[in-house]
């Protein structure tokens, strides 16, 4: 990504002054790597990002870039350069516009989830009013409305980021000082007295460490000149040193890229392996030092430090004076013990309400369990009803099988054969001759005319 829109990037998208890239020609040929941009922090980074590369595409685009100013970029005027890019940048800027609303819609039902509102139809336009980096109204098309909502909200949330930055460390210290008190108070008197003895000896050992050069000055860059990259501290040239540190060859200096120049000041404070010395000051005091030289050296106020604002900023009296760095441990504390008595209140009303809902949570799961003993209570009582249902279903099919009995329970068929066999002694025998004819035994009718015999 270029110098320009790197910067769009990371401070802003509303105040980049497009550099050309400076020839390193004393750079040995290297194989050029795709180059990793930090993160700015924003919720809508990857998004923010997306569109810069996209618009980097367009001729014209870039042309218009190149000559704007900064009021330009931020009265909206360069937005409007939007409506003359190619078809298929506009195309490709629709189309991550619709998987950032669709994504922002994502966003929204899980808060709805999480939060348990029930929304029979939700209004989208409505709700996507509270993200300020589009026009909600819009949800298909890239516009120049579009590129001016996302300059201007990347430009103040970006403003606002570093002030966060110092309200967390801010309350990590408060945070750290509250259980170091309580700690101390679940102690006895000895034990607590030599505790608190090991912690300012802990303090007193973090304290002695080299001379901090102040950032931005020649004895601090000199020892970057000599220690990091290898040179001879009396030849030191700020021009040389300015493109032996821009990294990417943008011709700006970048937040990263200055952060990097401190690394040999912080390392002569801070060490992870020792228990005295804690990494989130570290980078609290890489912040701090990053600040100072914007301030002094970034004239226009782009969070970027350009070639000409390095070599004015080395043309300064103060540039030459040898002067100490305060770290966080030579200057007043981040926070005021009433900051802290107001912060040690709130801590203990979250710890009511986290209570309050603890003991909510046992007496719901003690419900649950007693529902569930029921549950497996019935849920047996219904398997030994299926069990002998069951089991009086095998026996009745037992009965259906067996023959009738009688009232001395007797088996009936018995009865019934010995009536048949009464029956078949009862039949009259028809005899058969040889031949299987039947003979003619029976005697022969009487005679028609047998004379009546008379009394």
């Amino acid at each position: 990504m270029t110098g320009g829109f790197k910067g769009l990037i990371l401070l802003s998208l509303c105040l980049v002054v497009w550099t050309v890239p400076i020839d390193r020609k004393q750079d040995p040929p290297q194989e050029e790597k795709p180059e990793e941009n930090a993160d700015t922090g924003l919720y809508y980074d990857r998004y923010l990002r997306e569109v810069i590369e996209v618009l980097e595409t367009d001729p014209h685009f870039r042309e218009k870039l190149q000559t704007a100013n900064t009021e330009d970029i931020k009265n909206g005027r360069l937005s409007k350069e939007l409506d003359l890019v190619g078809h298929h940048v506009r195309t490709r800027l629709d189309e991550l516009k619709r998987q950032e609303v669709s994504r922002l819609r994502m966003l929204l039902k899980a808060k709805l989830d999480s939060t348990n509102t029930q929304s029979v139809q939700m209004d989208h336009a409505s709700l996507l009013k509270q993200f300020e980096h589009l026009d909600p109204h819009n949800q298909n098309t890239f516009e120049a409305k579009d590129l001016e909502l996302l300059i201007a909200t990347a430009t103040k949330d970006l403003e606002n980021y570093d002030a966060e930055r110092h309200e967390e460390f801010k309350r990590y210290e408060m945070l750290k000082e509250h259980e170091r008190r309580e700690y101390l108070k679940s102690l006895d008197q000895e034990k607590r007295e030599k505790e608190e003895k090991r912690i300012e000896e802990l303090k007193e050992k973090h304290r002695k460490h080299p001379k901090v050069n102040a950032p931005g000055s020649v004895d601090q860059l000199r020892e970057v000149w000599e220690e990091t990259d290898g040179l001879d501290p009396q030849e030191f040239n700020p021009k040389t040193f300015f493109k032996l540190h821009d990294s990417n060859g943008d011709g700006v200096l970048d937040e990263q890229e200055l952060e990097a120049l401190f690394a040999k000041e912080l390392e002569k404070v801070y060490d992870p392996k020792n228990e005295e010395d804690d990494m989130m000051e570290m980078e609290e005091e890489r912040l701090r030092m990053r600040e100072h030289v914007m301030q002094n050296v970034d004239i226009n106020h782009d969070r970027l430090v350009s070639l000409e604002e390095f070599l004015k900023s080395t043309e300064k009296k103060e540039f030459n004076e040898q002067k100490e760095w305060q770290t966080l441990d030579d200057t007043k504390p981040v926070y005021t013990e009433e900051e802290l008595q107001r912060f040690e209140v709130e801590l203990r009303d979250k710890e009511v309400e986290l209570g309050r809902r603890a003991e909510k949570l046992q007496q719901e799961q003690e419900l649950l369990k007693e529902r569930s003993k029921a549950l497996e209570a019935q849920k047996r009582e219904y398997q030994q009803a299926v069990m002998e249902m069951s089991q009086k279903q095998k026996e009745q099919q037992a009965v259906n099988r067996q023959p009738p009995s009688g009232p001395n329970g007797e088996l009936q068929f018995q009865n019934e054969i010995q009536k048949l066999a009464n029956e078949d002694s009862q039949v009259v025998k028809v005899p058969v001759d040889q031949n299987g004819d039947v003979k003619n035994n029976l005697p022969a009718e009487p005679p028609q005319n047998l004379p009546q015999h008379t009394s």
